[in-house]
């Protein structure tokens, strides 16, 4: 059977430390405000991947190094090289930025984005990607791909966001290209909570390591449901709930709470 040690995994192009079962990854190009080039696209898609093995990591964190998430793709690194390329190598690269967006819906670890400065382009779509987003009223969070001449649907924006944060607060984002503040993507839905930015990593970290104590295959389980029924009716959403529902129902974890609770314990749950 395959398998992937997460906390052995060394990172080329970001930051990767394992804490007991929870991972942090942080785009590490501070002086750029963090930009993604081609090769941090590559290794984030083959890192999604590759976590689907992994038994030692139960919930990850996502940031970005000082004071700034992500600013989108490197402007001389990948949109200046864009220009110059031909439909198939184009096509080659859109599919592998939309690849890491499936990679992390994929991934059967919930993903917590800690969100501080500036979270653009496809910063804006890794937040989107992940599973709960953590910011600070000073950020800027801007779907800014029409102010580069191109169309709001990249890399699953057009799917994800409307279902963040509405279809017409979606459309308006993306035509628009405008920036919303840390309060207005709270309101907005955007952000499940707003934190000083001295504390949203540390509390991204927190609410991750509960999720990681938490029942995992129960919390996957989840994720695979949240992903597989967005194209699904109603019927056949809760016939799939049922087959997930009735899985769980067979782990160690739902005995555990039941035995813990008939005890008026707190159950300790690992993940089988």
């Amino acid at each position: 059977m395959r398998t992937f040690k997460a906390a052995e995994y060394v990172a080329e192009h970001f930051k990767w430390t394992v804490e007991g079962k929870v991972a942090t990854l942080t785009l590490n190009r501070p002086d750029k405000k963090n930009p993604l080039t081609f090769e941090s696209y590559g290794e984030l898609r083959d890192l999604f991947r590759n976590l689907v093995y992994a038994k030692d990591v139960k919930a990850v964190v996502i940031t970005g190094e000082g004071g700034n998430f992500c600013s989108g793709g490197d402007v001389h690194e990948i949109i200046g090289p864009l220009t110059k390329m031909e439909m198939p190598g184009l096509l080659e690269f859109t599919r592998m930025t939309g690849d890491v967006v499936k990679a992390m819906r994929q991934c059967p670890q919930p993903i917590v984005a800690a969100i501080d400065g500036v979270c653009a382009g496809a910063g804006t779509m890794l937040a989107s990607a992940s599973d709960i987003r953590l910011g600070t009223a000073r950020s800027k969070v801007a779907f800014l791909f029409v102010r580069v001449g191109l169309a709001g649907a990249d890399m699953g924006a057009c799917t994800l966001l409307p279902r963040i944060v509405g279809l017409g607060r979606a459309a308006e984002l993306l035509y628009t290209g405008r920036a919303m503040g840390g309060e207005e993507a709270e309101r907005m839905g955007f952000y499940n909570s707003l934190h000083a930015p001295e504390e949203v990593l540390a509390n991204a970290a927190k609410l991750a390591h509960g999720l990681a104590d938490g029942p995992s295959f129960g919390h996957a389980m989840t994720k695979t449901m949240l992903w597989q029924e967005w194209s699904a009716g109603l019927g056949e959403c809760i016939e799939a709930e049922a087959q997930a529902q009735s899985i769980c129902m067979q782990t160690n974890d739902f005995e555990r709470a039941y035995h813990a609770f008939a005890a008026k314990q707190m159950p300790k749950f690992e993940g089988d």
